[in-house]
């Protein structure tokens, strides 16, 4: 995972995207969606309808990630809310992309 300061802010898009969308896609969205600078060294992160897909992008000063994630079984467990996106903690997204969250989800398994 990135290291990340704690000046760097963490946008999670609460409606999904194509997951078959690659560097420049991602990129309109962040500027686009979620009304942010892709370059500003923010992570930004979507998901799939399914919400067995997850995909990050973030600038590290040099160039642009895209990171990709996909569950074999299960779903993560997606945060909801109003508007377009929401902003987690590291440790909130830590345990977002581990599949744990506060409240029980179905089809969670561990392996």
């Amino acid at each position: 995972m990135f290291s990340l300061s704690p000046a760097t802010r963490i946008f999670v898009a609460l409606n999904p995207v194509d997951m078959r969308a690659g560097f420049n896609t991602l990129y309109s969205h962040v500027q686009t969606i979620l009304a942010q600078n892709p370059l500003s060294g923010h992570l930004f992160c979507f998901t799939n309808r399914a919400r067995n897909r997850v995909k990050l992008i973030f600038f590290d000063g040099s160039g642009l990630w895209v990171c990709a994630k996909r569950l074999e079984r299960g779903t993560f467990g997606w945060p909801s809310g109003e508007g377009t996106s929401r902003c987690l903690r590291p440790e909130e997204l830590q345990l977002l992309l581990h599949g744990i969250e506060g409240t029980p989800r179905r089809h969670w398994y561990r392996v």
